[in-house]
């Protein structure tokens, strides 16, 4: 089945299941659609720059070393990971759209998605696999050294126990609950850890507190922001900016974790009826994939605002088409 086109597809085209998005859980999905003989669609989306880089494969595109994905016992960087990942759901037989889906109408069926290049595809099922992106600070040397794998991560779980962090100076930015999680694990792992929080108490709650607060290698600096991160090929500290008088100082560091939060890539969904939390996270009511809309599943990042692991989201993406499977055959789709 091929998509409908502005200029000459067929106007009656229809998709058994469109999968929107490219990171673990959208080639997951993809590959077991594929094998399922589902002829699934992937709208793997387009590179964005602001307000952070987007890319299509997810944040392991911005990640260069992956050592706790099972299977790759001596790591492998995030971008050949998704490539292996969309070089098996080719191989089955998926097609591959280098386009946004920028909205989708599910008050009726078949479905109708409209794209980035106004076309109109029109499908029995969907899964929606965009992910979530990790919120920066938007400086220019933190985004530099994040893309080249120069110190600066926003996931501790990921990265924090490469060698280059090991029994070194880190720091973390942030003062909930994400953040405290962040630096009590990377206490494990390096000298000491300064948590940089912009105001004078943490917001994560009293247990987190009282869990980071009786780590010995933690410090805190408070009322700070980070003016700017230092270092050349990696990171060589941070410059701090105290927010109550200005002053500025340099804190030496080899790692810098930004713990501030995550926004999930729901934006296309305004108007849908695919419900989501009060951060934007697609809800699954059934401890499955599936979502309140029948033929409407989620899985991944966008779903998940707890683990926000590759090995998890790929996991998702199993279920989701399995899920997405089964229902189209008690539909009638096969």
């Amino acid at each position: 089945m091929s998509t409908t086109t502005k200029d000459g597809g067929s106007p009656d085209a229809l998709e058994r299941v469109v999968i929107i998005g490219s990171g673990p859980a959208g080639w997951t999905a993809a590959i077991y659609a594929a094998r399922a003989n589902l002829d699934p669609v992937c709208f793997v989306g387009l590179p964005k720059s602001d307000p952070a880089p987007v890319l299509p494969g997810g944040q392991l595109m911005l990640t260069t070393e992956v050592e706790n994905y099972p299977g790759f016992p001596e790591g492998v960087t995030g971008p050949e990971m998704m490539t292996a990942f969309q070089q098996q759901a080719e191989r089955f037989g998926t097609r591959v759209m280098h386009e946004d889906i920028v909205s989708c109408d599910f008050s009726s069926r078949p479905f109708t998605l409209t794209t980035s290049d106004e076309r109109t595809i029109r499908t029995r099922a969907v899964i929606i696999a965009t992910g979530a992106v990790a919120n920066w600070l938007g400086l220019p040397n933190e985004m530099r050294l994040a893309r080249s794998g120069g110190g600066v991560s926003a996931c501790a779980v990921c990265d924090g126990a490469l060698p280059a962090f090991r029994n070194r100076p880190l720091a973390v930015v942030g003062g909930g609950d994400t953040a405290m999680e962040e630096a009590a694990y990377l206490a494990k792992f390096g000298s000491s850890v300064h948590v940089i929080h912009r105001r004078g108490e943490l917001r994560a709650s009293k247990a987190m507190q009282d869990r980071v607060r009786s780590l010995p290698n933690i410090a805190f600096e408070w009322h700070s922001k980070v003016a700017d991160v230092l270092g050349g090929d990696s990171i060589e500290a941070v410059l701090l900016e105290d927010l109550r008088s200005g002053e500025q100082r340099r804190l030496d560091v080899a790692g810098l974790f930004i713990a501030i939060g995550h926004s999930p890539a729901t934006g296309f969904l305004a108007g849908s009826g695919v419900e989501q939390d009060d951060k934007g996270y697609v809800l699954l009511r059934h401890r499955d994939s599936r979502t309140n809309i029948e033929g409407v599943f989620a899985a991944g990042d966008v779903a998940d605002p707890h683990y926000r692991q590759a090995v998890t989201a790929a996991g998702m993406g199993c279920q989701a088409a399995i899920d997405c499977e089964r229902w189209l055959a008690a539909q009638g789709v096969h």
